[in-house]
């Protein structure tokens, strides 16, 4: 298997084979959640003016994720496993939009196939890819998109080690991570970044189909 390891905005849109976008605080650890608290599917998208429409369409759909790591007025949650965990989503449809994780979904055009990559389902997300690439893109993608992010790249290293056939050690990730400077934000709750270094917390892996415009991901069970 050919496995390489890329980052932010750029790298997704470069990325072939099959893609692995990683974002670890919180996005991808938040569409875990999210599944395992029930939901069926997550559509990803850019824009959160479009996850508003949908929902006035849709008024049952769940909205979550952040502009600038804060929540978005009119969404139900932010972008925070610690409050998902709490939630019963069964069978709901989810609207997903983030500063960086969505951002490099959507941009990853030239990709053959996406899945969401995070610790929480990490083992999981490498079964799925043994059984169907030959070629993987791994991709970082930071503090916005465009700064790197510890938690990110840790992460990524750690699937590649995986998909490369080594035995890793878990990485220790530094929790502050890309807030180290400010302080921890208050938008943040600790208990977010507790949650999403857990490796291997769930066992499914993300997929992403385009379906009618959209790119939605759902749940694939490791057997």
């Amino acid at each position: 298997m050919n496995v390489r390891v890329t980052r932010f905005i750029d790298g997704a849109r470069e990325a072939t084979g099959l893609a692995v976008i990683v974002d670890v605080f919180r996005a991808f650890t938040t569409a875990a959640f999210c599944i395992a608290a029930g939901a069926r599917e997550i559509v990803l998208v850019a824009d959160h003016e479009h996850a508003l429409a949908l929902k006035r369409d849709h008024p049952s759909l769940f909205l979550t994720g952040e502009i600038g790591g804060r929540p978005i007025a009119g969404f139900d949650v932010g972008n925070s496993p610690s409050a998902i965990e709490r939630l019963d989503l069964t069978g709901r449809r989810v609207v997903q939009r983030t500063s960086s994780g969505t951002q490099g979904v959507v941009a990853a055009t030239a990709a053959r196939g996406i899945l969401l990559g995070s610790f929480v389902i990490a083992q999981a997300t490498v079964d799925h890819l043994r059984g169907i690439a030959d070629e993987v893109t791994i991709v970082a993608m930071g503090h916005n998109a465009v700064a790197e992010a510890d938690e990110d790249v840790q992460c990524a290293r750690y699937l590649e080690s995986l998909l490369r056939g080594e035995r890793p050690t878990p990485p220790t990730v530094f929790l502050e991570g890309d807030h180290s400077s400010e302080g921890w934000p208050d938008h943040f709750p600790r208990r977010d970044a507790e949650l999403a270094c857990q490796i291997d917390r769930f066992d499914f892996a993300l997929p992403v189909a385009r379906e009618d415009g959209l790119l939605v991901a759902r749940p694939m069970w490791s057997r």
